[in-house]
C-alpha cells in the first residue's frame, strides 16, 4: 500500500458555501474532477467550473425533500473501496463505482437552529444525516480518501495543496480522519444533549 495518494475526483456537498472559493480554485488547477449536489453544484458552476451532478452517477434525483440525495452504493462504494483490495477493484468495475479520492462537507448548522429557539421541525430536519455518513466514510477510508469535514479544514487542505499538489500522504489523511471523528462526535453530542433535554 503506498502512502502517497493522488487527489483525481473530488465529492463536494456543503451547507455554507463561504471559504470554499479558494480550496476551489486550486483543485481545479490541480485537474481535479468535481461531483456534487444542489446548490453546492449550482455554486461551482457559478465560479465556472465543469461538475458532475450526484445524480448524474447515481441515477436518482435528490428526494424526500432533500433528505436523500448522497446515499447510494455508487456514492459510499466510490468512498469506501479499498485501493489495494482486488475484490473490492473488481466489484467497483463490475457496478460502474468510480473512486472519490476526497470529500468535502460542511455539516447542517444543528446548534445554531437550536440557540436561534427555531421549532421542533426545524431543528429536526437540521439533522444530517448524508454528511455525517460521509465523514464518517472518508474518515474510515483515510488510506485512500482524503476528508475535510467542516469548513475550519479547508485551510487545512489548501495548505497540503499549495505545498504536495493534488496528492496527500498517509500522516495527512489521518490526521484529517482524526479531525473528522472529532467533528462526528461533537455533532452527535450537540444533538444527544438536544434530545435528553
Amino acid at each position: 500500500m503506498s502512502g502517497i495518494k493522488q487527489i483525481k475526483t473530488a465529492l463536494i456537498s456543503v451547507y455554507h458555501k463561504d471559504g470554499l472559493e479558494e480550496l476551489l480554485a486550486k483543485l481545479n488547477a490541480e485537474g481535479v474532477h468535481f461531483l456534487s449536489t444542489g446548490g453546492t453544484q449550482k455554486f461551482i458552476e457559478s465560479l465556472g467550473y465543469s461538475c458532475q451532478a450526484v445524480e448524474s452517477l447515481t441515477s436518482y434525483p435528490s428526494i424526500l425533500g432533500g433528505r436523500v440525495k448522497t446515499l447510494h452504493p455508487k456514492i459510499f462504494g466510490g468512498i469506501l473501496a479499498r485501493r489495494d483490495d482486488d475484490g473490492d477493484q473488481e466489484q467497483m468495475k463490475q457496478y460502474e463505482i468510480p473512486a472519490i479520492d476526497l470529500v468535502i462537507v460542511d455539516l447542517y448548522p444543528f446548534e445554531q437552529t437550536v440557540a436561534e429557539d427555531a421549532s421542533e421541525t426545524e431543528i429536526i430536519e437540521k439533522i444530517d444525516i448524508g454528511g455525517i455518513s460521509l465523514i464518517r466514510a472518508g474518515a474510515k477510508n483515510f488510506n485512500d480518501v482524503v476528508i475535510v469535514p467542516s469548513k475550519a479544514e479547508y485551510r487545512v487542505l489548501l495548505d497540503l495543496l499549495n505545498e504536495k499538489g493534488a496528492q496527500t500522504d498517509i500522516e495527512d489523511r489521518k490526521m484529517l480522519a482524526a479531525r473528522a471523528f472529532g467533528v462526528s462526535s461533537r455533532y452527535d453530542m450537540a444533538i444527544h444533549t438536544w434530545f435528553a433535554e
